[in-house]
């Protein structure tokens, strides 16, 4: 065993270690950020598991909602596309419509 003077400092142990939490969110931070930077439309929500949500807590993610999706496995997320969720809320609707007629003023 090799002893190390007093001069010599002390190796670092344990670099770049950080919760889970942080973790997930630095992954999380960076596919909404490649997500922005490759289509012309930006991230509109982060849908997680139901227990993963539940789990960490967060309503928020950068100032996108965080969606519980069962459909999403634990220890997934996706980032959903604002052009997934545009037309989403809005109801189809048919509409009848009437002809009208239209009169144009006579020439005198």
């Amino acid at each position: 065993m090799q002893q190390r003077t007093a001069a010599e400092p002390l190796a670092p142990r344990l670099v770049g270690v950080s919760s889970p939490e942080a973790k997930n969110l630095e992954a999380i931070s960076k596919a909404i950020d490649q997500h922005n930077q490759n289509c012309p439309f930006p991230a509109a929500e982060v849908r997680m598991n139901p227990f993963e949500v539940e789990r960490l807590g967060w309503d928020q993610i950068r100032g996108l909602p965080v969606v519980p999706d069962s459909a999403i496995g634990t220890g997934r997320f996706r980032i959903v596309c604002s052009r997934e969720v545009d037309d989403a809320g809005l109801e189809e609707t048919e509409a009848i419509g009437q002809e009208l007629e239209t009169v144009a003023p006579a020439n005198n």
